[in-house]
């Protein structure tokens, strides 16, 4: 196929139908690097998977049964384009008691994964030429979304301080102006691992006031906190009613393949996101809603041991990054992943992600992959066997003593 001319003139051929707009999607560099991982594993390659941001843990088993007894219970049709009522009450509690959200099931829109809000967010709140500030480093999808909505971006980079990332909120608050619709807050943060302090939250939180910005927080990695406790921007004064408050079951109960998130926003909000949801996707499936109605209202068990294991595992590759020569590696406050300074290697990120993934067997992500201001670094996943992040740093480790001696040479 690759050396077919019918094919590439098909392809052509296809490139010249597709709208305007294709052109400013992009896409996830993980799913690219894991597709290279799995060709190198195929040649006989030994590969530590660290690119995928994916809890190895098995989804609890008090949650799996629930799946199945709904599919054995007949839980096969249609739902409400917003979500089940019962499931919708469960995540209005869980948001009061855990956030301190006031929020009932009128505010709560389910959805097929998190993206999904992202998205219909964006569709229903973005014009042509309204300005969009999200964080770079940051998840690529938001770029992605802002600028294939036609959007404008404003990338906010983050500062490194005492071996700690902190969002520039100072350059936020200089970015923000009247043309901005929307503002993204990841905390704690894909891929930098740090939350954003209730001070920079209480500075976003007034200039979004100020000039009448809507907020976007994402907080998928809630649960997975290691220091203090968590503050949903949601709860500040006057913020109820501009932000959208973004969380799923993906990352706190291992439950990337079952496709559940949910919104939490404005009452005047929810039925537009959900009619946007009803042109998409119709609803979500009953047997994964039922299954997440167990997760919230069952054991928290799982997901305690989940995060212990975390920590141990963070803390283990934060020692050993730092101990490699040209490697500088912060403490993250939250999430499963480590943002690596490589610049004392001489490579670039894209350089030393291939350098690693081809020398070393260590699959692991550009910083570049998660915007322009991420050059300089590396990310690793985390969420793998603490022996497996030990045998990767010694991997690295290796290939780095390798690529001195070739250069000594």
């Amino acid at each position: 196929m690759g050396n077919d001319p019918a094919f590439f003139s098909r392809f052509r051929e296809a490139r010249m139908k597709l709208a305007a707009r294709m052109q400013r999607l992009g896409t996830e560099t993980a799913f690219e690097v894991l597709a290279r991982a799995r060709a190198l594993e195929r040649e006989g390659r030994s590969i530590i998977h660290l690119e995928i941001g994916e809890p190895d843990f098995d989804t609890p088993v008090n949650v799996v049964a629930a799946g199945v007894e709904a599919l054995q219970g007949g839980a096969t049709h249609y739902t409400p384009s917003a979500g089940i009522d019962p499931l919708r009450e469960a995540i209005a509690l869980d948001q009061a008691q855990r956030k301190g959200l006031t929020v009932s099931p009128a505010n709560v829109v389910v959805t097929p994964g998190g993206k999904p809000i992202m998205f219909y967010l964006m569709l229903a709140l973005l014009d042509q030429g309204d300005e969009v500030v999200y964080p770079d480093p940051g998840f690529p999808i938001y770029e992605s979304m802002v600028n294939f909505c036609g959007a404008t971006g404003r990338p906010i980079g983050f500062v490194e301080r005492e071996r700690r990332f902190q969002w520039d909120v100072d350059s936020l608050v200089n970015q923000v102006g009247p043309r901005t619709k929307l503002i993204i807050v990841n905390t704690p943060s894909n891929p930098v691992g740090c939350t954003v302090s209730d001070a920079d939250l209480q500075r976003i939180a007034e200039v979004a006031r100020r000039h009448d910005a809507f907020v976007l927080s994402d907080e998928i990695y809630s649960r997975i906190l290691y220091d203090g406790s968590f503050t949903s921007l949601a709860t500040l004064p006057g913020m109820a009613e501009r932000t959208c408050v973004l969380d799923g079951f993906s990352k706190t109960y291992a439950m990337t393949g079952w496709r559940l998130g949910y919104g939490i926003m404005p009452e005047w909000l929810a039925p537009q996101i959900a009619r946007l949801a009803t042109n998409c996707n119709s609803c979500n499936a009953a047997f994964t809603q039922l299954a997440g109605l167990e997760a919230l209202t069952g054991s928290q068990d799982s997901v305690n041991a989940m995060v212990e294991e975390f920590r141990v595992r963070r803390d283990a590759i934060v020692a050993g990054l730092n101990a490699l020569d040209g490697v500088r590696c912060s403490m993250p406050q939250g999430a499963f992943y480590v943002f690596a300074n490589i610049e004392g290697t001489g490579m670039t990120s894209r350089e030393a992600a291939d350098y690693f993934l081809y020398e070393a067997g260590v699959a692991v992500l550009s910083g570049t992959s998660f915007g322009a201001n991420g050059e300089g670094y590396i990310r690793l996943s985390y969420a793998n066997s603490l022996d497996n992040l030990n045998l990767a740093v010694v991997r690295m480790a290796t290939a780095l003593a390798s690529r001195r001696g070739v250069a000594a040479t």
